[in-house]
């Protein structure tokens, strides 16, 4: 689907508004509410839109340890990428997993009540054999930037440099 600068407004929006109403939204985008929704239903049927979430303050609500974790897995066959894949998403406490080139095969972030708790978390994956050859822990000692809106209209210039 291609975007024009009235979607990318549409979804800046969103994103740092998931309550805004209908009428507040085609106002701020510059449209009427009518094809405003419509252009909002057709991003969400297209699947740029996958939801609507609240941000939570977890450190309000109890103390939390955030753990970063390098992981590398002792075999690379596709079974073995699929049990350890398989092992993280049921596991609430690990909240993002990315596989990467490189030194190592995953990044984790955890999510843990303590130090222990993570540390126990790790025990019972290594516990369960879903493949770990070997970790590397970093505690996050303090957030310093973290988004969660996407850089839309960034990331889709046109005048992206390297690109003459």
């Amino acid at each position: 689907m291609k975007l024009d600068a009235i979607d990318l407004r549409i979804l800046d929006a969103i994103q740092r508004d998931g309550r805004i109403t209908k009428l507040a939204l085609a106002d701020k985008v510059g449209l009427s509410p009518t094809p405003c929704w419509l252009r909002l239903r057709k991003l969400e049927k297209t699947g740029i839109i996958t939801g609507y979430h609240a941000r939570l303050s977890l450190r309000r609500l109890a103390p939390i340890a955030n753990v970063m974790v390098e992981l590398t897995l002792s075999n690379h066959r596709q079974a073995d990428f699929d049990r350890f894949e398989r092992a993280v998403a049921a596991t609430p406490e690990i909240v993002a997993c990315w596989a990467v080139g490189g030194g190592v095969d995953y990044i984790l972030k955890i999510m843990a009540t303590n130090i222990d708790a993570y540390q126990r978390l790790i025990d019972d994956l290594l516990d369960r054999e879903v493949g770990i050859e070997r970790y590397f822990t970093y505690i996050v000692t303090k957030t310093v930037k973290e988004e969660t809106t996407l850089p839309v209209t960034e990331l889709l210039s046109a005048d992206t440099p390297g690109d003459e």
